[in-house]
C-alpha cells in the first residue's frame, strides 16, 4: 500500500529556520550531516536528531505562552489600576461629621 509523505513544511517560511535548526541539532549531539542527502544515517540518528528539534520547538511554545499570559496579565493589571486611580480622583472628599452628644 503506498503513503502519502506528510513531512511537509506547514509554513513555508520556516522551511529555512527548520533546516539550520536541523544540522544545529546533529551538530550538538556529535552527529555529522552533509547538506543534500544523507542517507547514510542510522534510524536511530535520524529520530534523535528529530526528536531533539521537537522538544526544542515545544520549548519555544511553552515560553512564548508564558510570555503572552505574563504580558495579558500585566495589561489587565494597568488597567484595573488605572480604572482604580481614575475612580479615586473622581470620588468627592467626604467631610468629616462632628461628633454626636
Amino acid at each position: 500500500m503506498a503513503r502519502n509523505n506528510t513531512n511537509r513544511v506547514e509554513v513555508p517560511q520556516a522551511k529555512e529556520a527548520l533546516n539550520r535548526m536541523k544540522y544545529e541539532v546533529a551538530s550538538s549531539l556529535g552527529i555529522n550531516l552533509n547538506p543534500g542527502y544523507n542517507g547514510n544515517l542510522s534510524t536511530y540518528e535520524a529520530g534523535k536528531i528529530g526528536g531533539n528539534m521537537v522538544k526544542q520547538m515545544i520549548h519555544a511554545a511553552e515560553q512564548s505562552l508564558i510570555n503572552q499570559t505574563v504580558s495579558s496579565l500585566r495589561t489587565a493589571f494597568q488597567q484595573g489600576l488605572a480604572e482604580a486611580q481614575q475612580e479615586f480622583v473622581q470620588t468627592p472628599p467626604v467631610s468629616p461629621q462632628p461628633p454626636s452628644q
